[in-house]
């Protein structure tokens, strides 16, 4: 019989050795299966060393399916491997003796100050991950005043949202078939206290083959009707209350760009226009009078354009030239990742799957700790590069 002690032991070696150098000198089979070994005895959110560490927690508490439609890309996730991959085509420039202590990581969007550039992207159906769903990812997002778009798919509604999280979120659109239905959700979110209105447009055209979760769900062993109906309004136990009542199921397509005009003639809120990833569109974003722009390819769940979202940022920033805010999504994982686009001009960043991985993981707990790791991995990049303010992150801190 194995003691406790023993296995303790054992745990306290595989921590170590998760973190030692020597890791290094593993052949890869050997190393990818002491890391799973690691990530298996994760007993806390403090255990993480990194945000993949809850890539792995999510991976083994998730049902296969759940897993696999938070982790695909499209056809062959080359967008969804592109994302990050661009990440490398970025080199560091960091200096020395350069006195840095403190670092101030804060940015203002509209006229409020948040104390980091980071922010939660609308992610939906966030009880497939966890039961608190929404809720938890708030009372996550609280702790470190993060901003927090929310899903017009969300699995709880915005009123509950903006009470957990103690200060009114942003609310991401998806266009509805009904225009009055639209334009009652959207007042429902003005009511809730919303001060920006986030328009998603790179599904407008239909997503191409999510193979990946396809190829997931064949995995799952559960009868998933339990939970799924052809009716949306029953999907996922009826948990979809910002289009419960909605009359005429499903969301519009082949807009173009008058129905920017209409989004800002019926709303006081901020008009953000998600979803977009060339110069040309950025162009039409400030001819019709958009608010704010956020660079992104949902995940490289749209279409296969085998483009990283950092790769598309420079032209967007060209354009725009700080007339109104860019924010970007698409593969942050690191502290260093936030800093570059940082630099390359964006004015904020927003992750997606790595609270969604925290969340699966320890719940509240787990977002909280992804947030943490991403802001203190930023500010050391800070330190290292010499630079004390946010705003002071520009080009010349980066090289080719």
């Amino acid at each position: 019989m194995v003691s406790e002690n023993f296995v303790e032991h054992r745990r306290l070696l595989l921590k170590f050795l998760l973190s030692s150098p020597l890791l290094s000198l593993i052949d890869c089979t050997s190393k990818s299966n002491e890391v799973k070994k690691a990530i298996d005895l994760l007993s806390k959110p403090s255990d993480a060393i990194n945000v993949f560490d809850f890539e792995g927690m999510a991976k083994q508490k998730l049902p296969p399916a759940h897993y696999g439609y938070l982790s695909t890309g499209v056809n062959d996730d080359l967008t969804l491997q592109a994302n990050r991959a661009a990440f490398s085509h970025y080199k560091l420039k960091m200096r020395r003796l350069t006195g840095v202590r403190d670092t101030d990581m804060s940015v203002e969007l509209f006229g409020k100050k948040w104390p980091t550039p980071i922010v939660l992207c609308p992610v939906s159906s966030q009880r497939a991950f966890h039961e608190d769903g929404e809720l938890g990812t708030a009372r996550g997002a609280k702790t470190g005043n993060h901003l927090q778009i929310l899903s017009t798919l969300t699995t709880a509604s915005i009123e509950e949202v903006t009470r957990e999280r103690g200060a009114p979120v942003w609310f991401q659109l998806y266009a509805l078939k009904d225009w009055n239905e639209t334009v009652k959700m959207i007042h429902r979110a003005e009511a809730s206290g919303s001060e920006a209105l986030v328009f998603t447009v790179d599904l407008t055209g239909g997503s191409e083959n999510r193979e990946t979760m396809q190829r997931m769900i064949r995995l799952d062993t559960r009868v998933c009707t339990n939970c799924h109906t052809p009716d949306h309004k029953t999907f996922f136990n009826g948990r979809k209350p910002m289009i419960a009542n909605v009359k005429t199921e499903g969301f519009e397509s082949g807009l173009n760009w008058d129905y920017v005009d209409k989004l800002k003639s019926i709303t006081k809120m901020k008009l953000m226009v998600k979803g977009i990833e060339t110069a040309e569109d950025a162009q039409l974003c400030l001819d019709h009078h958009v608010d704010g722009i956020i660079v992104s390819n949902h995940g490289g769940r749209a279409s296969e354009t085998g483009r990283g979202t950092l790769e598309c940022l420079p032209e967007i920033v060209a354009v725009v030239n700080s007339r109104i805010p860019v924010l970007i999504d698409g593969g942050f994982r690191r502290g260093t990742d936030i800093f570059k686009a940082l630099a390359l001009g964006a004015n904020a960043v927003c992750v997606g799957r790595p609270y969604i991985w925290g969340l699966a993981s320890f719940g509240q707990q787990g977002v909280e700790s992804v947030l943490k790791i991403l802001s203190d991995e930023l500010a050391l990049t800070m330190r290292h590069a010499g630079v004390s303010n946010v705003k002071n992150i520009n080009m010349h801190y980066l090289t080719a």
